[in-house]
């Protein structure tokens, strides 16, 4: 018997340390197609392993050609889910200009963080008086699945003056305007039917927000990616529920404060977040919003003579239970028409089928 394991155990530690250091290289090398394949053909039953496949993506990144045959696949197989579909595109980028991807060093990766944070900060307290119109269109899943239905497409005018705040009214609902009856308020859920309502100018307040002292923010340099023809870096932030100002409110009567974590891509030149993902963390068991993020995509535009960053779109994601029935709500957002605040928005329905690209078929459930 000693002579068996005198020779055998040799063999055995050999095969478990070529099995790990195995392991350890194929998580280090790209993804291919077919991994790919594998991972997305689990979403229709798992759509919670979404988060998975994402890190996985960002961390390994891909090996192999992104073909208009896998995008198609993906998105049929995610319920077209946005994040997936730009966690691809941007491996896609990174492998074809992997210099560019190189992760700067700590020392400027914290230089260009510290001038954000002042460019940031300045910036929402100089905000000017404006209006903008948000046209939404509002989609809603039953239980995990990702498989969207429609529910409406609206039209709303937007205000903001920093002694007042924002105040929305909304224009137009399926095409149609509404009547007089119809008032600025801080609230238009009251005035469209059931589904997520969102607001447009809490998105320039809430990324303010991550920047302050008192937010306790952890910031970390994950990444790099070309963003609107600009090279960014990508940074992993959070912020711990004792120092958070994000609040969630379902049915209208209950409201939690929540903890919060994302990424955000900044421009290595303006020194201004071009990109903000919100994801809320540290949800109370109890409470009916199980989960909540946030997508923004900012750029420059005009309003009078000066330029300013704002949002350009937007995606929020919500799941709720309702009673015992979990309910997804998505509203994509895209925000037109930039100007001085006492300008007149038309009353017409401007939904771009570009900026809103038809939903896959869904997929069949077993």
């Amino acid at each position: 018997m000693y002579k068996f394991f005198k020779h055998v155990l040799p063999v055995i530690i050999a095969v478990c340390i070529w099995t790990v250091c195995g392991h350890a290289q194929s998580q280090n090398r790209p993804l291919t197609s077919k991994e790919i394949v594998s991972l997305v053909y689990q979403l229709p039953q798992h759509p919670e392993k979404r988060d998975e496949i994402v890190e996985e993506i960002r961390t390994r990144g891909i090996g192999f050609p992104l073909t208009p045959g896998l995008r198609s696949l993906v998105a049929t197989k995610s319920g077209n889910d946005a994040l997936l579909r730009r966690t691809l595109e941007e491996a896609e980028r990174r492998r074809t200009n992997p210099t560019a991807s190189t992760l700067p060093s700590a020392t400027e990766a914290n230089e260009l963080l510290a001038r954000t944070s002042v460019a940031t900060l300045a910036a929402a307290e100089a905000m000017p008086d404006f209006i903008v119109k948000q046209l939404i269109k509002r989609t809603a899943a039953y239980g995990n699945t990702n498989n969207w239905i429609p529910l409406d497409n609206l039209s709303i005018a937007v205000s903001y003056r920093a002694n007042v705040g924002e105040e929305y009214k909304v224009l137009t609902v399926n095409g149609v305007p509404l009547g007089q009856e119809v008032k600025e308020s801080r609230d238009y859920s009251k005035y469209v039917g059931p589904g997520a309502s969102s607001s447009g100018v809490e998105y320039i307040s809430a990324l303010a927000d991550i920047f302050k002292p008192d937010s306790r923010t952890t910031f970390k340099p994950v990444d790099t990616d070309l963003l609107q023809t600009r090279r960014t870096i990508v940074y992993e932030y959070e912020v711990k529920l004792p120092y958070s100002r994000l609040t969630l409110t379902a049915n209208k009567t209950s409201s939690a404060n929540v903890g919060s974590r994302g990424r955000m891509w900044i421009d290595r030149e303006t020194n201004r977040v071009l990109r903000f993902e919100q994801i809320a963390i540290e949800i109370p068991s109890d409470f009916p919003i199980t989960a909540a993020s946030t997508l923004i995509d900012y750029d420059w535009v005009t309003i009078g003579e000066n330029k300013f960053v704002l949002p350009i779109r937007s995606e929020v994601l919500i799941t709720g239970v309702n009673k015992t029935q979990v309910v997804q709500s998505r509203n994509e957002i895209r925000f037109r028409g930039y100007q001085k605040f006492g300008a007149e928005l038309k009353v017409i329905d401007e939904i771009d089928e570009k900026d809103f690209p038809p939903e896959p078929p869904p997929t069949p459930q077993p």
